[in-house]
């Protein structure tokens, strides 16, 4: 994998995948930032949730769970100091499908942290991850 960030000015950033995708970055007014995109560290928390949501809805599809909709919600906490890592995640699964499982969702979600989640194990380096599951049966 590759990706890149180049500086365009004051605290924002264009980052690019080797995939060929753009995003911009940018900081807080009183970072010298001028607001206009997501913060790293935020991009940090996106993937997590991208990773683990990639991971759950693949694992299901597999299983032959009807699964219709998947949402990943992440809260986290920093170190008040320098290098402020997350201390405390929280992700909070809104799975929705038909006859969903409950077992086979909380297994799907237990490999995805412990086996296939590059992006929860790396961070569950530093950090106490927590997952909450709701599920919503649609028939």
């Amino acid at each position: 994998m590759r990706a890149k960030a180049t500086w365009v000015d004051g605290r924002m950033f264009v980052g690019e995948s080797g995939s060929g995708h753009s995003v911009v970055m940018d900081g807080a007014p009183e970072a010298g930032g001028r607001n206009a995109g997501i913060r790293p560290m935020e991009m940090l928390l996106i993937g997590l949730a991208g990773c683990t949501a990639f991971d759950v809805v693949h694992i299901l599809e597999r299983g032959r769970e009807a699964v219709t909709q998947c949402t990943v919600e992440v809260d986290a906490d920093r170190a008040e100091t320098d290098p402020k890592v997350f201390t405390r995640i929280r992700l909070r699964y809104r799975i929705a499908g038909r006859n969903l499982a409950r077992a086979k969702v909380e297994r799907a979600i237990s490999l995805s942290a412990e086996k296939y989640c590059s992006a929860s194990i790396m961070l569950g380096a530093t950090a106490e991850i927590t997952h909450e599951i709701e599920l919503a049966d649609e028939g």
